[in-house]
């Protein structure tokens, strides 16, 4: 009786859950490349503090635990712990032991986007991994190493605290940056308390600048015959110390991006070099991370801005360093880049921009041995598909007017200065010009995430292609492996081979009784190389990209065998017959 009473509403109740269902399933249309239902929900349309940037790696790291690895690299000066995810598919092997790609941003504490494009890159792998083929079977086969912020107390001064769009780009060391023996005493005043640093103008008979009569924001100079209205002060801020001079002496100006140990050179040479190579604790984190991994083959480090793919080297003086053959990769590698980003340029640093010693691009390749690019994010052809450039002020001013509608500009405001008298207060905000407006944050990062998924597509892949046996009587066997590299990247790049950075390639015949090793230079007038010692486990140099090297051992007895690919930045490979 319970049962019959009970089983209409028991009717009525599922129905109404079906409906539930089906209206919630049916207010979303799945976008083609684009996470569906997510399990971590992130809004790619703005930027993280450093406790937000953590707090997704964490949720990333809690949702997906057979895929990722949450660790601390480090500490930062002010004790900040520098997080890294590494992604792989960790069923299928020890991550440290798959071709590796790296990845860092925000390096410069005011570049912020590079944290934001890490952690897209993070949050999109372990996303898709279910949901698309490429992405699982990537997974399977590579590592991901991604630091989304090295320089994260900075980071946090540049959104929190007042600053210009440039400022700070050191880390938060304090020194004494204009040389009368005080540190960090004339540092940035924030005058209307905005939390910006914008520009102080002034009334002058002599000024040499108007307000453009069709848009008050903008100030026009005039013909050298005319007079002005307005003088230009620079940036808001007091003069603290008596010095005759404004905001000299604040947070750091030395360069994180020029502590790195290649090419080196100290701060008279170099201006922003610190006391020696990695004299910073955050670069020394990540070069001890990529020291102790050698199966780091590829690396990615974003900066900002001008819409740039740029490889070494930092300085002409380096130029050898460069190999024919690893360029031909770089190349290939980039300008498949510059399709994917519209807008981007592939540049090399000491020709198309100035000289850098101690960049971490160097120091990656030069160093390491492992193919290195640096993206400048952001350029303006995203505004309005013309590369006009940073700085272009009539085109940050239509930027303002028709896509941000006046969110990116500081209205002039008058203020009594207690050194310029009246002032007015006003201009471009500090994440304007340098940083993506919210609405092309994600479309970038997307882009240069795909750029970048593309290049450790390409570090190594190997697999034994073809093993043949030949009888050669008197009980003995060759046994001959065809060892294929299947990707664009060498297992060792020239510089690598050139300092001898990283150990051989190792290919060992296991299961049989070994006579002789030997690599075969040319099959066909069978020249090999011997191998006398311990010729059951050979040395192979290089295997080279969408190559193949061949190994042949002889061999006395039956039975079956196997046989055993191991390369730093190649993987483990084995073949059983």
């Amino acid at each position: 009786m319970r049962n019959r009473l009970y089983t209409p509403f028991i009717c009525f109740a599922l129905a109404i859950v079906s409906i539930a269902e089906i209206s919630a399933q049916e207010k979303f249309f799945r976008a083609i490349g684009t996470p569906h239902e997510p399990k971590v929900e992130v809004s790619w349309n703005r930027y993280n503090t450093y406790d937000g940037v953590v707090d997704i790696m964490q949720k990333i790291a809690k949702a997906y635990p057979n895929l990722t690895r949450l660790e601390s690299i480090g500490k930062s000066v002010e004790g900040r712990d520098i997080w890294l995810l590494a992604i792989s598919d960790f069923k299928t092997g020890n991550p440290d032991k798959k071709p590796a790609m790296y990845i860092d941003g925000n390096i410069h504490s005011n570049e912020i986007q590079g944290a934001e494009f890490s952690l897209y890159t993070a949050w999109y792998l372990t996303e898709m991994f279910d949901d698309l083929d490429f992405i699982n079977e990537l997974l399977k086969d590579k590592t991901f190493y991604i630091v989304p912020t090295i320089n994260p107390d900075a980071r946090d001064n540049y959104m929190k605290e007042p600053n210009t769009p440039h400022s700070p780009r050191s880390g938060m060391l304090v020194l004494d940056n204009d040389g009368d023996g005080e540190a960090g005493e004339d540092r940035f005043d924030d005058l209307n308390n905005d939390n910006h640093i914008t520009m102080m103008i002034r009334k002058s008979p002599t000024g040499r600048f108007i307000k453009d009569p069709q848009d008050s924001r903008r100030l026009i100079r005039v013909e050298p015959e005319q007079q002005g209205e307005y003088e230009m002060l620079g940036f808001e801020g007091v003069d603290r110390d008596g010095d005759g001079r404004v905001n000299e002496d604040g947070i750091g100006y030395y360069d994180p991006n020029r502590d790195w140990g290649w090419k080196w050179q100290p701060d008279y040479v170099q201006r922003g070099a610190y006391k020696y190579p990695f004299s910073l604790p955050e670069t020394r984190a990540v070069a001890d991370f990529v020291m102790k991994h050698p199966n780091i083959a590829g690396a990615q480090s974003y900066h900002n801005y001008g819409g740039m793919i740029l490889r070494g080297p930092g300085a002409e003086e380096d130029l050898d360093t460069y190999n024919r053959e690893d360029i031909r990769i770089y190349d290939a590698i980039a300008k498949k880049g510059e399709e994917m980003i519209p807008g981007y340029r592939y540049l090399v640093v000491y020709k198309d921009l100035y000289s850098v010693f101690g960049g971490e691009l160097d120091w990656f390749y030069a160093g390491r041995g492992i193919y290195t690019y640096t993206n400048e994010l952001m350029v303006s052809y995203l505004y309005f598909h013309k590369n006009e450039g940073r700085g272009n002020q009539e085109e940050e001013l239509k930027v303002d007017k028709y896509l941000t509608f006046g969110d990116a500009f500081v209205e002039w405001e008058e203020y009594n200065h207690p050194q310029f008298g009246t002032i007015e207060v006003g201009g471009f905000k500090k994440n304007f010009s340098r940083a993506h407006p919210g609405f092309l944050l994600e479309q970038d990062a997307h882009r240069n995430m795909a750029f970048t998924i593309y290049h450790g597509y390409h570090t190594p892949k190997l697999s034994v292609l073809d093993v043949e046996e030949k009888n050669i009587g008197n009980g003995l066997r060759e046994i001959t492996a065809t060892i294929y590299n299947e990707r664009l990247m060498p297992t060792h790049s020239s510089q690598d081979l050139k300092y001898n950075i990283e150990r051989p390639d190792y290919v060992a015949l296991s299961g049989v009784n070994v006579v002789a090793g030997m690599v075969v230079e040319n099959a066909d007038f069978n020249i090999v190389k011997e191998q006398t010692h311990n010729p059951q486990k050979m040395e192979v140099e290089n295997i080279p990209g969408m190559g193949t090297v061949k190994v042949r051992w002889i061999v006395s007895g039956g039975g079956n065998y196997s046989i055993k690919v191991d390369s730093a930045k190649g993987g483990l490979v084995e073949w059983k017959k």
